[in-house]
């Protein structure tokens, strides 16, 4: 897959490039996406989806009276926006400041832009199957994890009718961790030690 596609791109500086075996543990650990499409009247669409990343696909579902299924032109173009946690950081932490001062505030995040082309599915035995999957993925690390299976087939077919699975053909991907890298290891530890003190990254995921 091509990390550098010709008409768009992720600002990804150097030092803020997530490792490629970080970017798939990523994406399965955040679980969803903002799908981006463009209708052939011009119009953006953007929908918050359960996703899978399956060897070079990336396949999830969106609810049928959402239009914007209806709005996807099969094999246009398409943009999965994954993000995890964010936070804002302030110049305060930084053990900079109180040697020169000149410090601004910023932001620390990660994101993941994969790209590619898009197939609506409106059929029921893949729209099952994906469902199986995305449930057994956030079911197995439980004691007892429920299964698809385990309730009455003609529920799930209930309730798999109002939904329609997507998926997108993924032919570029670029990934971006921007965690106060380019700090020194004073200011990285004073961000850690901020963020701690807010209660803004209680699972540390946005400290340096």
């Amino acid at each position: 897959m091509s990390s550098t596609p010709a008409t768009a791109s992720l600002y990804v500086p150097r030092a803020n490039a997530m490792g490629p075996d970080d970017v798939r543990p990523f994406v399965a650990a955040v679980g969803t996406a903002q799908l981006v499409t463009v209708g052939e009247d011009g119009v953006p669409d953007a929908t918050f989806l359960p996703v899978l990343w399956e060897g070079d696909r990336l396949v999830g579902h969106l609810a049928r009276a959402n239009r914007h299924w209806q709005r996807i032109v099969a094999g246009a173009p398409a943009l999965a926006i994954v993000t995890g946690p964010d936070a804002y950081v302030s110049p305060s932490w930084y053990a900079a400041k109180a040697e020169h001062g000149r410090v601004v505030p910023t932001w620390n995040y990660s994101v993941v832009h994969l790209r590619g082309s898009v197939t609506v599915h409106d059929d029921a035995g893949w729209v099952r199957g994906l469902v199986t999957r995305l449930t057994d993925h956030h079911e197995q690390q439980r004691a007892e994890p429920w299964a698809v299976a385990d309730a009455p087939d003609d529920y799930v077919d209930k309730n798999l009718r109002p939904i329609v699975g997507v998926e997108v053909v993924v032919s570029s991907v670029e990934a971006k961790a921007k965690l106060s890298q380019n700090r020194s290891a004073a200011d990285r530890a004073g961000v850690a030690a901020g963020l701690a003190a807010d209660g803004r990254d209680p699972g540390g995921l946005v400290a340096p």
